[in-house]
């Protein structure tokens, strides 16, 4: 998966008694020609798997498909280890893994778990620091010392795999300005799209933020959380009265995902079900074996 390629995965919840299911689906994903597939990383809730052993297992029993968790709790997660983590999952999966990152909500239940609470300033600065210390411990190179105010390595060496593509799941301004200066990608929260006030408002500040740390707007690609149903006939309305994605046909999902590439500059699509949940079976295999590859070829015909 090329950082700049238009992508196309799915989500799916980590419940232990879904495993079976979960693999099924993710190995379909994977023979339908998809790109990733996400799991939410919710480490206090002890009818979920973990995130990452989950990844592990997942990625072991395909062969194209990517995975990431949508998005990492980090503050359960300190940053030097999920670096040896994600970089080892890399070698391990020849480079099908994506880094997605929060600063943490829930926290009294993340607190719960031993966890110092911090405030949202502090969280955010640990996210930024983190993100920088997960790059700097991968590629190989010299040993690597770090003192932030949340994280400190002393001469650790970096391991020999580049780091992973790493999107964010920003919400508040300061936590949007640091996805601009330091990562790849933002997946905007409440599944909002290209459409909506939280993008119109929220692009801008990743966008001036990176411009101002000498990087290019574009390398901080947008990939939507993206709900809504696949029907057999197309629907006379594809958006509700607030402008929400509902959904529609093959063909009505195609012209409305090429035209968020083009106009808006869309970079991938996770799908999940209009409940927000994991998608059906016959979606899945729908969404992966003829929305993708349509919207792929509509793309690639307007660009030349």
């Amino acid at each position: 998966m090329s950082a700049q390629e238009v992508v196309f995965g799915f989500g799916a919840h980590s419940s232990i008694d879904d495993a079976a299911e979960l693999l099924r689906m993710v190995r379909q994903a994977d023979r339908d020609g998809l790109d990733l597939f996400s799991l939410s990383d919710h480490p206090y809730l002890g009818g979920r798997l973990d995130a990452y052993a989950a990844l592990g297992f997942l990625l072991g029993r395909t062969e194209r498909i990517a995975g990431f968790a949508n998005v990492t709790n980090l503050p359960t997660r300190p940053a030097p280890m999920l670096a040896r983590t994600v970089t080892s999952l890399s070698a391990l999966s020849e480079g099908r893994v994506v880094l997605g990152m929060g600063a943490g909500g829930l926290w009294d239940r993340i607190a719960a778990m031993g966890v110092p609470r911090l405030s949202p300033g502090e969280a955010v600065e640990a996210f930024e620091e983190a993100i920088t210390l997960v790059k700097r411990l991968s590629g190989g190179g010299a040993p690597v010392t770090f003192h932030g105010r949340h994280y400190r390595v002393d001469g650790i060496e970096p391991a020999p795999v580049a780091a992973p593509l790493v999107w964010t799941g920003s919400n508040g301004r300061k936590s949007l300005a640091a996805t601009g200066r330091v990562a790849d990608g933002w997946i905007p929260g409440h599944a909002a799209d290209w459409l909506s006030d939280r993008y119109r408002t929220s692009r801008p500040v990743i966008d001036e933020a990176a411009a101002s740390v000498g990087r290019a707007p574009a390398d901080v690609r947008t990939v939507y959380n993206f709900p809504g149903r696949i029907t057999d006939r197309p629907l006379s309305a594809t958006r509700d009265a607030e402008r929400r994605w509902l959904g529609g046909s093959v063909e009505q999902w195609t012209e409305e995902l090429t035209g968020a590439v083009l106009e808006h500059g869309a970079s991938g699509f996770i799908l999940f079900d209009a409940g927000h949940g994991s998608p059906d079976p016959r979606t899945l295999a729908r969404w992966g074996a003829e929305v993708a590859p349509a919207v792929r070829e509509a793309v690639a015909k307007e660009r030349g």
